[in-house]
């Protein structure tokens, strides 16, 4: 298998990047690699999932609830769990109610902003400290951080996404399996939106931090993925998945923005790991 998913990566070298690495990850830890795993990169909106966990953690220590109000002025009757997963009504880009709750699923940067405001408030830390000690800390991401926003400001390695990858596919107690659960699962079912890059799609599902493959078309992973896979792609050139029904997953990392070379590597990278594993 090792041999054939290395013929899999390779793909990797032929993308039109200044700098590009890979890695795919199982139940037992990182399978093959492919290129610079160390280097640093500018995650995008792969920012978002890493955000989310920090977020999860502060939920199973108490500090906020899921349940907890997002803005009861600006968003009456959205929570913490509409936020993480972009059903609370807010604009894109703009603080301003766009729908009510549940209605329409707004791929929304100040949702993620907002919800990281709220366990700011919860735990009297800045954000960006509280991910690197829930987060960072916790699953040894020596080369991950977050400078700037939440929803795309993050920087990682593939070594230290396939880190969290691990943990997604073999919990060690990050988090309780219930919740991984929860993340993973689609919130407030059928709600129609748009994937940034890829159109609208009804249902366009999500689930805590992470956006559900469902049976979107077109999608940024394989034809082969299975719909319950879960992961995010950033306009950097960056995307993560894990297919639980395959067991695998797979971080692939660029310093090249989100162009039609990543809308045709992407699905084809991941229809060639999934037919290695």
């Amino acid at each position: 298998m090792t041999s054939a998913l290395n013929r899999a990566l390779a793909a990797v070298r032929e993308w039109p990047a200044p700098t590009a690495a890979a890695a795919v990850v199982g139940p037992s830890g990182i399978l093959a690699t492919q290129g610079p795993v160390e280097h640093v990169f500018a995650l995008a909106s792969v920012t978002k999932p890493l955000a989310a966990l920090a977020m999860l953690v502060a939920v199973e220590e108490d500090a906020v609830t899921l349940d907890a109000a997002a803005d009861e002025e600006m968003l009456p009757g959205a929570s913490l769990r509409h936020l993480l997963s972009h059903a609370s009504g807010l604009a894109y880009e703009e603080y301003r109610r766009a729908f009510p709750p549940a209605v329409r699923r707004v791929y929304s940067n100040v949702g993620i902003e907002r919800a990281a405001a709220l366990v700011e408030l919860a735990t009297d830390l800045p954000f960006s400290g509280y991910l690197d000690e829930a987060l960072a800390r916790s699953l040894d991401l020596s080369g991950t951080s977050l400078p700037g926003s939440p929803a795309r400001d993050g920087c990682s390695t593939v070594a230290d996404l396939a880190r969290v990858l691990h943990e997604l596919l073999s919990p060690s107690g990050l988090l309780h399996p219930s919740t991984l659960a929860d993340a993973r699962s689609v919130q407030f079912p059928g709600l129609r939106g748009v994937v940034p890059g890829y159109g609208g799609h009804d249902p366009n599902d999500w689930g805590l931090g992470f956006e559900i493959r469902g049976h979107k078309t077109p999608h940024w992973t394989g034809s082969a993925n299975s719909p319950a896979t879960y992961g995010h792609f950033g306009q950097s050139g960056t995307m993560v998945w894990v297919d639980p029904v395959a067991r695998v997953g797979l971080v692939a990392l660029t310093d090249r923005d989100f162009e039609q070379w990543a809308k045709d590597g992407w699905p084809a990278l991941s229809d060639a790991v999934l037919a290695a594993v």
